[in-house]
């Protein structure tokens, strides 16, 4: 067994995406409840090498900062997400509220949808 190194790991092949959903409440389930129905996913992203610039220019390898989704946000947002990026060696997508609400739609996505 190789001892622990006291050093942070290496995040240079790393794309950070934050997103946050909103919905609508307009699809009623019953005479008394409605459903949370994803109308857009809002994201921001990120990698090592821009992380702290205000602006990115259009070469940064992470691409352009900002992306939204509105036909089918849910499937959309994993689409991107598995994007090839030879770069890259891994994604990591934080939600807004995933304990709370975000992460329900990603869940229903994988479970349901056909």
């Amino acid at each position: 067994m190789q001892p622990l190194k006291n050093e942070l790991p290496i995040a240079d092949d790393v794309l950070f995406v934050f997103y946050d959903f909103e919905t609508s409440q307009d699809t009623k389930i019953s005479e008394t409840a409605r459903v949370h129905v994803p109308i857009l996913v809002y994201l921001q992203q990120f990698c090592t090498t821009c992380e702290m610039q205000e602006t990115i220019p259009r070469i940064a390898r992470c691409g352009k900062r900002e992306h939204s989704f509105f036909e089918e946000p849910v499937g959309d947002l994993l689409s991107y997400l598995i994007e090839p990026r030879p770069w890259c060696k891994r994604v990591v997508a934080i939600a807004h509220n995933a304990k709370a609400f975000d992460a329900q739609f990603i869940l229903n996505r994988a479970i349901f949808h056909k």
